[in-house]
């Protein structure tokens, strides 16, 4: 069975916390490896199970194991607002991207790079769209209790251009492209990428009916007036 890798943000405290996550996984059917790494407070696990069922086994542990969380992109008045509530982040800023791909096939690894047409540098969302990759959307901030509650306003993304690719946020802030070195006009010195999701249509009332396979699980979506 195919598997594949998942990043979880899990606050970690002292050497107990990461026993007690490693105990959980360990021999766990369906888990081919994990990594429990504390300075970074995350745990990549590469595993043919649901993402839900290694969530629940994390929460035994007393962990929080999961980034989740909504985001909307809506155009009005020649601009594209973005808005969303994202949960389970340490306390904090968080770089907060557009990528160019939806593959989710190797988790966030696959997402490609920043979502950049024009081919520029590195930058932050209010640069001159000469200077800022058109994916790059800032930092959004978590609270103590890891709950980021954001609203980005621009007047470049269209929402048609990025149905299909993803947004992710990142362990570390984004230094807008600020930065001395290489790497910050790449991704901003960022950090990993913690948490993805790729950008789907929203289906307006009556429309796309959707429906979940019972043998399956999966999601089945008609598209309205479609033919085959």
């Amino acid at each position: 069975m195919a598997t594949t890798k998942i990043e979880f943000a899990v606050p970690m405290s002292c050497q107990s916390c990461v026993d007690k996550v490693s105990n959980v996984l360990n021999g766990m059917d369906g888990i081919k490896n994990f990594e429990v790494d504390f300075s970074q407070e995350r745990v990549v696990v590469e595993s043919s199970l649901p993402i839900h069922q290694l969530q629940a086994a994390l929460e035994t542990s007393g962990k929080r194991g999961s980034i989740k969380g909504v985001v909307r992109f809506t155009e009005v008045e020649e601009k594209c607002v973005i808005d969303g509530t994202i949960d389970g982040l340490k306390p904090g800023p968080h770089g907060f991207h557009i990528y160019s791909s939806g593959d989710l096939s190797q988790g966030c690894d696959s997402i490609g790079d920043h979502y950049n047409p024009y081919n520029r540098p590195h930058g932050g969302p209010n640069d001159n769209i000469q200077n800022r990759h058109l994916g790059d959307l800032g930092n959004i901030l978590s609270d103590e209790s890891g709950r980021a509650a954001f609203r980005i306003i621009d007047k470049h993304i269209k929402v048609h251009d990025v149905i299909g690719r993803s947004v992710a946020v990142t362990a570390q802030a984004d230094d807008l492209g600020r930065g001395s070195n290489i790497s910050s006009k790449m991704d901003g010195n960022s950090g990993e990428r913690i948490g993805c999701g790729i950008i789907a249509r929203s289906a307006g009332i009556l429309e796309n009916t959707k429906r979940i396979c019972l043998c399956s699980g999966v999601t089945l979506w008609d598209e309205k007036g479609a033919t085959s």
